[in-house]
């Protein structure tokens, strides 16, 4: 069986990987329109050591994914964050990025009292017994207007859209509920259909209280690779087998018999193909062979962000914490995070001097990030000092990369699930043709790999 895959991303390697493994005989070929295969993963060499300038980290309580990183041999590459907490800036201040919460979202007013007004604060206890929601199971809301509906604005924006933002690009005005926090719109099910009132507070405190018993919490939620994801990308791209070409532009798919063809691959044709590429792109690449699941994507809009990655000579004065995150409604300000990289993780630690990544841009700010490189590293040391008082330029700035990722992360608003599910629906009706990436099963690497597993089983089923 001759099976393409388009897109050499971790979905894509993923793929070939699982498809290897299910069928000896596959003649597997990926074609990546880039330089270098990794997608939206990419690890830079800096001169103290490989140091990722995309995701960073994944959830570590994924079962499936840390088997597969051991099944790949990547089992004592994992490392783990040095436990120090995250800050919010929000008022011109740092303060502790609030516990007890739900991306952000609390429970009860002491939880966030210390980042909200304390008409706030007694609001949010307050919507344990005000008006119920309007709730039918199995709707979808905007997790932004959900959220401020019942506690106000502030809540949004110096606690969800900071913490969202680092996910996925976006703030929550332009997220779905059941998109983004699943967990949390399934409790709000739950009420609804035990005929109980469904107020945000009680579905919010029911969800940390299952957690909290589920006996999870003592492990670390988050890893890495000790080489950065190179690791994981160059051991699925080595263990698969398959023919990686680089630098090869895939303009569209055709039918050519019973198999299919791909237009600038060459002569040939294939018993499978599968698309792991951004969702535009996925869609123009499907026009041909599977119009309605191509119409679909189409609709599914992509956040573009910005990473400055910089090495200073001394970490004296950086702030004994593992990051800051940037309240949404904080004037002056351009960057929406920054990652203490040394301090966050033990092993960037031992290098000596200072890690710091800065991140910009969320849905919608695409011209910050397409600012000249020299101005968005003057933003990440000039919002580095204002937020932490650490002046990198006096310390002195060895190393800097910036890395712009133009529609990195799909929207995962209020219709995102509606398309997915039109998608499969349409590509179910085409055997031989199947999709996956970020726009499918979630935006984090497990859920990435999870997504693409499924669909090589499909290929190969």
């Amino acid at each position: 069986m001759r099976y393409a895959i388009i897109g050499a991303g971790i979905a894509g390697l993923a793929c070939a990987y699982e498809i290897a493994r299910g069928d000896e005989g596959a003649q597997v070929e990926v074609y990546e329109a880039a330089d270098r295969p990794g997608g939206k993963l990419f690890t830079v060499p800096f001169a103290s050591g490989p140091v990722d300038m995309g995701a960073e980290a994944f959830i570590a309580r994924d079962e499936y994914a840390v088997a597969l990183f051991e099944e790949l041999g990547l089992g004592e590459r994992l490392v783990h964050p040095s436990g120090l907490r995250s800050l919010v800036y929000t008022g011109g201040r740092t303060a502790a990025l609030p516990q007890g919460t739900l991306m952000g979202i609390p429970a009860t007013g002491e939880a966030v009292a210390h980042l909200v007004s304390a008409e706030t604060a007694q609001r949010i206890d307050t919507e344990a017994t005000a008006e119920p929601l309007a709730w039918t199971p199995g709707q979808e809301a905007n997790v932004g207007e959900l959220v401020r509906q019942r506690y106000g604005a502030e809540v949004v924006d110096r606690c969800v859209s900071a913490l969202l933002g680092g996910v996925y690009s976006c703030a929550a005005d332009d997220l779905g509920l059941r998109a983004t926090i699943p967990a949390l719109a399934e409790a709000m099910d739950d009420l609804a259909r035990r005929g109980e009132p469904v107020r945000l507070s009680t579905a919010v405190a029911a969800v940390l209280e299952r957690r909290q018993g589920s006996g999870t919490l003592h492990k670390p939620l988050f890893a890495a690779f000790e080489g950065g994801y190179a690791d994981l990308y160059e051991a699925l791209a080595e263990r698969s087998g398959a023919q990686i070409y680089v630098d090869a532009f895939i303009s569209g798919v055709e039918r050519a018999g019973a198999g299919f063809r791909l237009k600038g691959a060459g002569e040939g044709t294939y018993d499978r193909v599968i698309l792991a590429t951004p969702a535009p792109t996925t869609a123009l690449l499907l026009g041909a062979v599977a119009p309605q699941a191509a119409a679909a994507l189409k609709g599914v809009q992509l956040a573009s962000s910005a990473v400055v990655g910089m090495r200073f000579d001394s970490a004296e004065g950086l702030p004994e914490n593992s990051g800051v995150l940037i309240a949404a409604d904080e004037p002056g300000l351009h960057a929406k995070a920054f990652t203490l990289s040394s301090k966050k993780w033990p092993h960037l630690a031992e290098r000596g001097g200072a890690l710091v990544r800065a991140s910009f841009g969320r849905f919608g700010q695409d011209d910050l990030v397409r600012a000249e490189e020299d101005d968005l590293v003057d933003y990440a040391l000039d919002d580095l000092q204002k937020v932490t008082g650490f002046d990198g330029r006096a310390v002195g700035l060895s190393e800097i990369f910036v890395q712009r990722w133009f529609g990195g992360l799909p929207r995962y608003g209020v219709e995102h699930l509606d398309t997915v599910a039109r998608v499969r629906e349409a590509l179910a009706q085409v055997p031989g043709v199947e999709a996956t990436g970020a726009w499918a099963g979630g935006v984090g690497v497990p859920a990435v790999l999870a997504d693409a597993r499924e669909a090589a089983r499909r290929a190969l089923s």
